[in-house]
């Protein structure tokens, strides 16, 4: 009896979910082809499928370190993309790099397109644009922590997690792709979805962790990154890219009362603090740059270990600090931004205090997806289809609200926008939730993006 009420409340629980979904239908939607209104009343009876396969999805652990659980949600979101028609194949990684790998599902013409043997073959030629669609498996969740499944909150709201980041977004691209196909409208089309399984970590080094994403993503025209939505009119053409420094400080120790004079000097924390407000006063004003101290040791006996980003400290109030070492990291909007700051950071460096000396250390993490003039024109197209739906025009949303993510590292390469994944709160935390009322409305914005890219 127990197992046969759950079963009707799931069933009512897709009614509902089909009801809502019902109210975003193309009828009346005059500026839609015929082709495309069928895309969205596809979408819109799919809808309940889509949830089940979000549910599905967010029940299995995939922290980026759970291998297995990696690979459990490529194989359920291979059988989907399957279904749509694209091949799919799973990239491992060398036991070394300690991640699971990725997925990507390519049509037919995408092959074609990079020159791919597809002897007998029916299907056209490429034509449009072709597309490099991201998403990623991982999430921040690993197993060790407390579990959160997918539960519903109310009728528009989902928590679980990794629901918003990423596999809202996830599901998006499948279920557009699956719309398209049901009408044909992937023939011809020249598509590669790329499922990343380590976004959240990635593997070390990056060379080989990104290396085949590169390589195919190199291979096409536009990139639409599946990450976090903030709303339905707002996408990103710009994403701040990340890396990280370290100042280390080394200075005169001896008795306390001697500090500040010319013979003994300021110590190691105090020239460490002068640099780092100095870094505050000369670098924060900048629009778009970033810098943050994340560990900051020092004392008459200190010790610090990079790998594990740990330290210890011993701190005699008596005893001028010998060493002091200082780690953070550096956010910007161009690489240009990145070099300057970094040499106004060696210059404060350079001008030490009486008894210190001091050094700054650089190290890279993920480019920019640094503004052009191509993104623009990708969401002009995004634009022209949230307009055509009803919804208004869309507009590029703020670089300064976004960190650096796995499209910044072939925004030199291809056309890019990102944010055309799910909506919600709280992504990497506790109690994530999407939003289900804004959710088929992202799905059919994907997946007339993409038709219109590629047509």
């Amino acid at each position: 009896m127990k197992m046969k009420y759950l079963l009707i409340g799931a069933i009512m629980l897709l009614s509902v979910t089909s009801v809502n979904a019902q109210t975003t239908s193309a009828t009346g939607l005059t500026n839609l082809s015929k082709q495309e209104q069928k895309m969205m009343e596809y979408i819109d009876a799919n809808m309940p499928r889509a949830i089940a396969l979000l549910k599905e999805s967010v029940n299995i652990n995939s922290g980026s370190l759970n291998i297995e659980g990696v690979k459990k949600v490529g194989a359920l979101f291979a059988r989907e993309l399957q279904n749509a028609g694209l091949q799919t194949e799973w990239i491992p990684m060398p036991d070394s790099v300690q991640r699971a790998g990725h997925l990507v599902a390519t049509t037919t013409a995408a092959k074609i397109a990079t020159g791919a043997n597809t002897t007998g073959t029916s299907i056209q030629k490429p034509k449009g644009k072709k597309l490099f669609l991201i998403g990623h498996l991982d999430t921040v969740f690993e197993p060790d922590m407390p579990a959160n499944p997918f539960t519903m909150l109310n009728d528009s709201t989902a928590t679980g997690q990794g629901v918003n980041d990423m596999k809202g977004g996830d599901v998006i691209i499948i279920i557009a792709l699956q719309a398209m196909q049901a009408q044909g409208l992937l023939d011809g089309a020249a598509i590669t979805a790329y499922f990343t399984g380590d976004e959240e970590k990635s593997g070390r080094p990056i060379s080989v962790s990104r290396k085949d994403y590169i390589e195919r993503a190199k291979q096409t025209d536009i990139a639409l990154g599946f990450e976090g939505a903030n709303g339905l009119n707002s996408i990103a053409t710009a994403r701040r890219g990340s890396s990280g420094w370290r100042l280390d400080v080394q200075a005169k120790t001896g008795h306390s009362a001697g500090v500040f004079t010319q013979g003994a000097g300021y110590g190691a924390i105090y020239e460490a603090a002068r640099i780092v407000n100095e870094f505050r006063q000369q670098l924060s004003t900048e629009k778009y740059l970033t810098f943050n101290p994340g560990v900051f040791i020092g004392g008459s006996e200190m010790s610090y270990e990079e790998a594990t980003v740990k330290g210890t400290a011993i701190g005699k109030t008596n005893i001028i600090s010998p060493a002091t070492t200082v780690t953070g990291d550096l956010r910007f909007l161009t690489e240009d931004q990145k070099a300057n700051a970094r040499i106004k950071m060696q210059k404060i460096v350079a001008q030490n205090l009486t008894g210190t000396t001091a050094k700054i250390k650089f190290s890279d993490g993920i480019p920019s997806m640094a503004p052009t003039a191509g993104n623009e024109k990708v969401m002009q197209v995004v634009s022209g289809v949230t307009k055509d739906m009803g919804l208004g025009i869309t507009t590029a949303g703020d670089p300064g609200s976004r960190g650096a993510g796995d499209i910044s590292y072939i925004a030199a390469y291809v056309d890019c926008i990102d944010g055309m994944g799910a909506s919600g709160k709280g992504a990497h935390a506790p109690g994530e939730t999407i939003n289900l009322k804004e959710f088929p409305y992202l799905i059919k914005r994907a997946a007339l993006t993409m038709y219109r890219l590629t047509k």
